[in-house]
């Protein structure tokens, strides 16, 4: 009796305790599953779950300083010879032109957040200037169109050298990015100076205009057919597609900034878009053309 009841005591407790380390590696191993998933082992709090970064472009920004030439003054698009920024693509107020700064942020925001430092018959040498007084701002989207008046000169031989252009731009972007070194930058191509010839020459004031000075290089002759001046004028257009691919290249160095991809340049400016006074600059139309383009790029999710 004594050794088989010693016998069954001892077979017992090793039953208990097979039955214990059952249990316990089934707790253990439903914990794990619940904590880690799979098997991976638990996080400890949210210390590993990294945030992610911001983006890099935001399609959104709530504020605008625009900066270039005559273009984006609004020049002769309401008077002849004159500037009328109201109607500029960039930072314009007219509701015929809807500019990027009253698509971005709304009319009554982008009258107090939105700002024009371009100057008719700006070079690509006085934008280092321009960017520097619009900085004081602190914008958070830069807007830049500049370039026609380097190709625009009294003759093609003293149009801006495309090297000067380019160590000029980087000057600017770089003085941009010392002084906003968040700040966005949009960067609008140069249009084609040939197509607007080609449309203006068919108007006779235009031309009357022309004859002032208006873009010697290109527009001077403007009936003239000859060898020379279809050689001059193809070495403009020549140059301003050397323009714009600088504008591309050092813009694509900077990971806060875009281009239009080339989509000014491109368009294919009717006589509605040239202002009636000079039959060169954007009209009012021509304006808000050139609005919807910039506001395509800015707002666009990816480059």
């Amino acid at each position: 009796m004594g050794r088989g009841t010693d016998q069954g005591a001892r077979y017992g407790r090793r039953r208990t305790r097979a039955a214990l380390a059952v249990l316990t590696a089934a707790v253990l191993g439903a914990a794990g599953c619940d904590a880690g998933g799979g098997g991976s082992p638990a996080p400890s709090g949210g210390a590993s779950k990294r945030p992610r970064p911001a983006p890099a472009w935001d399609t959104s920004p709530e504020s605008v300083a625009a900066v270039g030439d005559s273009i984006t003054r609004g020049f002769d698009a309401c008077a002849v010879l004159s500037d009328c920024p109201e109607v500029s693509w960039a930072t314009g107020s007219s509701a015929k032109v809807d500019s990027l700064a009253v698509r971005l942020l709304g009319k009554a925001d982008a009258a107090g957040h939105s700002w024009n430092y371009a100057v008719t018959g700006a070079r690509m040498s006085d934008l280092t200037a321009q960017v520097t007084r619009a900085a004081k701002r602190r914008p958070q989207l830069v807007a830049v169109m500049a370039g026609a008046n380097d190709a625009c000169r009294s003759t093609t031989s003293a149009m801006t050298p495309v090297a000067d252009f380019r160590a000029q731009f980087e000057e600017a972007m770089a003085t941009l990015r010392k002084r906003l070194p968040k700040a966005q930058v949009y960067v609008s191509s140069i249009p084609d100076l040939k197509r607007l010839w080609s449309q203006g020459r068919t108007n006779p004031l235009g031309k009357q205009v022309w004859k002032l000075g208006l873009c010697p290089s290109m527009l001077g002759d403007a009936d003239s057919m000859d060898a020379a001046a279809t050689l001059r004028r193809n070495t403009v257009r020549d140059r301003v597609t050397d323009y714009n691919e600088v504008l591309r290249e050092v813009c694509a160095k900077d990971r806060r900034c875009r281009t239009d991809d080339g989509a000014v340049h491109a368009f294919r400016f009717g006589t509605d878009q040239l202002s009636h006074w000079d039959w060169f600059h954007p009209s009012v139309d021509g304006q808000a053309r050139l609005a919807e383009i910039a506001y395509r790029t800015v707002t666009a999710k990816s480059p």
